[in-house]
């Protein structure tokens, strides 16, 4: 593979005390953009305060406490840390801190791991690669859309969400390179998405306020009391709704667009007039959602040639990472991965697995030095990013690092 994958070529001579060294993550999750190396020193001072229980108690005869405290113990044990007080000391074994840091984070660290190794070899098997320079022009031409220069666009990365400059390249910009190769890069924008895209950043909104309840029998004792007294709903919504974001608003949330996600929801908005009270809209299990509109917001773009641009890529972006995250899902259940931390096997347990042997197309991931580009982020497709907003969008205050503004 070229100089951007993050695992070695195959090498049958590798050993059992061959290097192995966890790096990246590639979780989903939203969830949280968590990357488990960017914590990698607080959970080593985790791990040291919490052997502080289990170590042993030497005597400070080993060392004068002046100077020596580093002093190996009987048997070349190699230490993490010693701690002396008035004669007395503790010491730390750094295997007890690796082990600790296994137990801990070991399970969200393999399956970056995996997944990586998912990713390449995906990218072997079609001949894709991702090099190094492109890594760097793609950090470059994101850093220059937010008119940033690259030394403060990464600076501001490791401040704001603790993801070094090597962590970025290899964990963020290069998995979704190289997926984005896999998945290709050609989509189809309709005169529909167009429309709904239109409608959705820049039409007419409704206004409204919310009580949303867990169960039917409390939501139609609500609705019943807000049908009486409308002008009560905020007062109702601050003693009955579980929704905690708007209860303390007095029920207030977003305006509403259509296309924005829950048809149900949409439908029964654009039907209200000023002041009216929904009928009791079921939103899933056990969530039952009651509406009060307070009118109409006003369309500020009319013309979509105005934004068509705008749209247009926002939109290509957004096909091209739900095609990311359908190829990777794909790719797990295509490939079979054997978990023997876990002890689990998933994706296609018809193929071959077993020992290492040479010519067996098995190896084993090979150290991953920072100065590789490449890993995987951790939800591979997952839409995060949020392109800049367009006006009437909301923004966040640091924009994703993996999807730039326009």
């Amino acid at each position: 593979m070229s100089e951007g994958n993050p695992l070695a070529p195959e090498n049958p001579e590798l050993t059992p005390g061959t290097r192995i060294e966890s790096t990246g993550v590639l979780a989903s999750h939203r969830k949280t953009i968590q990357i488990v190396a960017a914590s990698a020193g607080a959970l080593l001072l985790a791990g040291i305060i919490f052997q502080l229980g289990r170590a042993q108690s030497t005597n400070a005869a080993e060392g004068s406490g002046t100077g020596d405290a580093v002093a190996r113990p009987a048997g070349n044990v190699e230490l993490a840390a010693k701690v002396t007080r008035n004669g007395r000391s503790i010491q730390i074994p750094l295997d007890n801190v690796a082990r600790e840091c296994l137990l801990r984070v070991g399970n969200e660290v393999l399956d970056s791991m995996l997944n990586r190794a998912v990713i390449q070899l995906a990218c072997e098997e079609q001949g894709v690669a991702v090099t190094q320079a492109e890594v760097e022009q793609e950090i470059t031409r994101i850093a220059q859309q937010f008119k940033i220069p690259v030394e403060n666009w990464v600076a501001m990365l490791q401040q704001e969400r603790n993801i070094s400059p090597e962590q970025y390249s290899r964990d963020i910009i290069w998995p979704m390179l190289a997926l984005k190769k896999l998945a290709g890069s050609k989509v189809d924008v309709t005169d529909e998405d167009m429309h709904k895209a239109f409608t959705r950043h820049y039409g007419p909104r409704i206004k409204c306020r919310m009580i949303m309840c867990d169960n039917l029998r409390r939501a139609n004792e609500v609705w019943q009391q807000a049908k009486l007294q409308p002008e009560e709903f905020e007062r109702l919504a601050r003693d009955h709704s579980i929704d905690p974001n708007s209860r303390s608003l007095g029920g207030s949330v977003p305006p509403i667009a259509r296309y924005s996600g829950n048809d149900d929801i949409e439908t029964a908005a654009f039907k209200l007039r000023d002041g009216e009270i929904s009928h009791i809209i079921n939103i899933g299990f056990n969530r039952y959602v009651i509406l009060k509109s307070e009118g109409m917001t006003k369309q500020l773009v009319t013309d979509p040639k105005q934004v068509q641009a705008e749209l247009h890529a926002d939109l290509i972006e957004q096909k091209v990472e739900e095609a990311i995250a359908k190829l990777f899902d794909g790719l797990k259940k295509s490939t079979r991965i054997d978990n023997y931390w876990n002890q689990t096997t998933t994706g296609d347990v018809t193929q071959v697995s077993g020992k290492t042997t040479p010519g067996s197309g098995i190896r084993q991931a090979s150290e991953v030095r920072p100065a590789a580009a490449g890993s995987a982020p951790r939800t591979p497709g997952s839409r995060t990013s949020g392109t800049a907003a367009p006006a009437g969008r909301s923004s966040l205050s640091l924009p994703s690092p993996t999807q730039p503004g326009r």
